[in-house]
């Protein structure tokens, strides 16, 4: 059998930061249903925290999952997700993606200034 095991648009492998990204991605769609004022708000995944940006607080010794940077300079409302320590307290794609709809609403409420619940109803019963 000669050519392409799988159409150019179908990927053959999905790297685990897309993955990652993908999870992401799809927790922020179930919220956006919800509260449509989430399309303003930019979403990223960033590797790890960084010490020399204030994202770290050294003082501490946990590692954050994510983080809110407010509005300014320009610069919408943005909620970071960080891939390896939420890959490190995870041992499968379910648990990821659990973790990953956790954080990413947790950070949503601290930006809308609501309790988790009221985000989604559904956090913390999984």
């Amino acid at each position: 059998m000669r050519g392409p095991v799988a159409p150019p648009q179908v990927p053959l492998a999905v790297s685990r930061s897309e993955a990652f990204d993908d999870l992401v991605r799809d927790s922020v769609g179930r919220l956006e249903r919800r509260w449509p004022q989430l399309s303003g708000v930019e979403f990223a995944v960033q590797e790890v925290p960084r010490s020399d940006d204030g994202e770290l607080d050294e003082q501490t010794e946990t590692v954050p999952l994510g983080r809110v940077a407010e509005a300014g300079g320009g610069h919408p409302d943005r909620i970071v997700i960080y891939r390896r320590p939420v890959e490190i307290r995870t041992r499968n794609r379910d648990e990821r993606a659990l973790l990953v709809h956790e954080v990413v609403v947790e950070q949503v409420a601290e930006l809308l200034g609501l309790a988790p619940e009221s985000v989604d109803p559904r956090y913390g019963q999984d």
